[in-house]
């Protein structure tokens, strides 16, 4: 099955850095990436005017699964440095609340890494599964109390937000401010979140702010009380009688609310909405959930693909599978393309929970920045479609998505659930 011919077939009438791109039909963004995979040579796009951000010198779209794949497992050639998550370099007041083992590369990668591992690796994974369970089955009494509701919102935005804030011993009364302040970080250019264009420096700054300092009175409280949760660890933890700094525990908060709550939350909005348009595989996951639970959580992962992208920069002038690059350039890993590559998948564009082998990018691809909190993810997918197919099983999303404006993250705002 191929993408449905569209304006964006044509790669003349593709600009990746346009907002209103990312805001057009699946099917629309599918076949420009069809494109741009059948060009021989990656494509320059130049970056979008942000008000309050500037502009740069623009980037190459690496679209191709087997591409992506070989920019990532070399470190050594195409950095995080100065930032893995903006098209542009982002001001220097920006560093201390981004500037996470996400927009690093080692030595600092590594020791934040292996800094972060001790309190959130897997070894924690019978926690974090209790923790899921706990937080599943709140979420299924509350929906069946309050009846059809907005799904993300009562739903698949609190199911990620529950599991951290109890591992991390964060209060109930807190899950609206860290709810707020996500959509505000990932909503930037989303009027719904900040209302004017011209604000987003602002508001993102801010939202920031409030994070980090959030952090930090928890940091200070489990400093002086330890209690044993995720905060508690992350404070504690220690390699070589090294230490998070506050701006590390900050800005690794900061990741967690973006990277950790919002794949999650995004993983299940539209995995609802896919089981819901494709009643056969709805069907068959429910026929035994236990035997086709793990194939359809990934299948979700590949097509919902949460995050669309991430930025490296060219270390040194080097090749890759043909395409030279000199020091200094840019290029973008969209990994929505590379989960759609025909090379790699057949029948890209059709969702079977049967599928096998899913080797898809929506984690990273192999290299030292794939994802830390990849199992996390699967677990809490699992857990709550678990919860909510065996208790509610004909639950299902009625009307459109309304999906988030940005291009960062592929994000459904709003949907509604009946059952």
């Amino acid at each position: 099955m191929y993408p449905p011919e569209s304006r964006f077939a044509h790669v003349e009438n593709i600009d990746l850095t346009d907002l209103s791109f990312w805001a057009q039909p699946y099917g629309d963004r599918d076949a420009a990436f069809a494109a741009l995979r059948l060009r021989p040579e990656p494509v320059l796009f130049q970056e979008p005017v942000m008000p309050g951000f500037g502009q740069g010198s623009g980037y190459y779209a690496m679209v191709g699964h087997a591409d992506i794949a070989e920019v990532s497992r070399r470190p050594q050639d195409f950095g995080s440095l100065p930032t893995a998550i903006s098209i542009i370099d982002l001001p220097e007041e920006f560093n201390s609340f981004f500037g996470s083992m996400i927009n690093m590369d080692n030595p600092q990668h590594a020791r934040l890494r292996r800094l972060v591992s001790r309190a959130f690796g897997r070894g924690m994974a019978a926690e974090f599964e209790a923790a899921s369970h706990k937080a599943a089955r709140k979420i299924v009494d509350d929906i069946i109390a309050k009846g059809p509701c907005d799904f993300v919102r009562e739903v698949a935005a609190i199911m990620p937000i529950a599991v951290l804030s109890g591992m991390m011993g964060i209060p109930d009364d807190d899950y609206e401010f860290i709810y707020d302040r996500s959509n505000i970080i990932v909503g930037t250019f989303d009027p719904e979140y900040v209302p004017r264009a011209d604000q987003a420096t602002a508001a993102l700054l801010k939202t920031s702010h409030e994070l980090a300092d959030y952090i930090a009175r928890l940091a200070a409280d489990r400093t002086r009380n330890p209690t044993g949760d995720l905060i508690t660890r992350l404070v504690q933890a220690q390699i070589d009688g090294e230490r998070l700094s506050p701006e590390e525990l900050s800005s690794f908060f900061i990741l967690l609310v973006v990277a950790g709550m919002e794949t999650t939350r995004n993983a299940i909005s539209r995995g609802l909405v896919l089981l819901t348009e494709h009643p056969d595989q709805r069907k068959l996951l429910l026929s035994d959930f236990e035997a086709y639970a793990p194939g359809a959580v990934e299948e979700i992962l590949r097509v919902a693909t949460p995050i669309n992208w991430m930025r490296r920069t060219v270390k040194r002038d080097c090749e890759v599978n043909g395409h030279r690059f000199r020091e200094g350039e840019k290029l973008l890993l969209f990994y929505w393309s590379a989960n759609r590559d025909e090379s790699v998948f057949t029948d890209p564009y059709q969702f079977d929970i049967t599928r096998d082998p899913n080797p898809h990018m929506t984690f990273g691809s192999v290299g030292p920045h794939f994802c830390l909190g990849a199992h996390l993810a699967r677990m809490e997918v699992t857990v709550l479609f678990r919860e909510l197919f065996s208790r509610l099983p004909e639950i299902r999303t009625v009307g459109e998505p309304r999906r988030l404006v940005a291009s960062f993250v592929e994000a459904i705002k709003h949907v509604e659930c009946a059952f």
